[in-house]
């Protein structure tokens, strides 16, 4: 299997939920609204012997030539965006299913950002998230997803296509999802938010942010346990350093 960062950059996000693109040379995170958390917005594409995996979307931002960002980032890996064969929305906050899908501003319509993969989403997570609404979620963002015919609504805990498992863990919002894809004894682990950074699988901590913080502390200790057990490979979508690590 090759793992492959899809960085946006980085961002500070404060309890407005607006992401404010973050300079790390230049820019001092004291200089921005108390409480400011510093994030990268980093999706992953994973290759499989059966697949192209897209994990999470991203922002939904376009470069200075109309191209979404996700779509760039897959091209100057080599990547044709129309062969990612699967895409796995861990969550549908806006920092994660922005790039999901894209309007065509001529045709006034949207469209899947992906329409040759397969999408998996939490069928419970749809509902919450278009009846919650902002500052977290952005239904117009992810409505097509409702009636799209390669998405495929996933509930509780199951298994694709007998080499990727998933489970619903709740705790960062309440029907959130974790990932692993096993292939050739290999395993990686996608926690998404539960566990978006290496610094705090190693700290107890219960964060505000959270939906149910002590949840998602006791899910981080357990994984980081068996994760040295099982050598695992972590992926995190948003620590500032490291992407990945392989234990």
């Amino acid at each position: 299997m090759k793992i492959i960062p899809l960085s946006e950059g980085a961002f500070s996000i404060d309890k407005s939920k607006v992401f404010v693109p973050f300079d790390k040379e230049k820019d001092n995170l004291q200089e921005r609204a108390i409480g400011s958390l510093l994030v990268e917005i980093q999706p992953f594409v994973v290759l499989t012997k059966r697949d192209i995996i897209l994990l999470d979307t991203g922002l939904g931002f376009s470069n200075p030539d109309g191209i979404l960002q996700i779509h760039q980032n897959l091209i100057d890996n080599g990547i044709n965006p129309m062969d990612v064969s699967k895409v796995w929305l861990s969550h549908l906050h806006k920092d994660h299913v922005g790039g999901a899908a894209k309007e065509d501003k001529i045709l006034g319509k949207q469209f899947l950002s992906f329409p040759q993969a397969t999408y998996y989403v939490n069928a419970q997570e749809l509902d919450f998230a278009l009846e919650k609404g902002s500052p977290s979620y952005t239904p117009e963002e992810f409505l097509i997803l409702k009636n799209a015919e390669n998405v495929v609504f996933v509930e509780g805990d199951g298994l694709i296509d007998d080499y990727i498992r998933y489970e619903t863990t709740g705790a960062h919002c309440p029907y959130h999802m974790a990932l692993w894809i096993e292939e050739d004894d290999k395993i990686i682990f996608f926690g998404a938010d539960v566990a978006p950074q290496l610094q705090q699988m190693k700290s107890r901590f219960v964060a505000k942010y959270d939906y149910n913080g002590r949840k998602c502390m006791e899910l981080r200790t357990h994984w980081w346990k068996q994760a040295h057990d099982e050598h695992w490979t972590m992926l995190f979508y948003h620590d500032i350093k490291t992407p990945w690590i392989a234990l």
